[in-house]
């Protein structure tokens, strides 16, 4: 081929192929649509606005936008995220050679009372 010319387009390709490989190809795309939702469009999909979440998490609207904007954040922070819109988190691991691992994560209770349940403060002492 040319470099000038250009080869089918995806939709022509997909088009060709015959109706149960095109069903076979629309679900997979839905499956990976679902599993790559951000927490933008997850919020959305709620029906919840960043104010809304800001106030589950006891935070300002502005640090719910900077949240949704980053590409890594702890556990604990997202954890209270999906908690503040109503979820639970879930993490699965997968492996090669075995089914998958599903970790949950310990609700705030729990992980405060095996941290000690209080930590030390700084400053100075009463």
């Amino acid at each position: 081929m040319k470099p000038s010319e250009k080869g089918p387009t995806l939709d022509q390709v997909i088009g060709s192929l015959p109706l149960a490989q095109r069903r076979a190809v629309a679900r997979r795309k839905s499956q990976l649509i679902e599993e790559e939702t951000s927490l933008r469009e997850l919020r959305r999909a709620l029906g919840l606005t960043q104010v809304q979440v800001a106030r589950g998490l006891n935070k300002g609207q502005h640090e719910i936008s900077r949240m949704e904007q980053r590409g890594d954040m702890l556990l604990s922070t997202l954890d209270g995220f999906v908690r503040a819109m109503g979820g639970e988190l879930e993490l699965v691991c997968r492996f090669r050679d075995r089914e998958p691992v599903r970790l949950k994560t310990a609700p705030a209770a729990k992980r405060a009372a095996r941290a000690g349940g209080s930590r030390k403060r700084k400053g100075p002492a009463a």
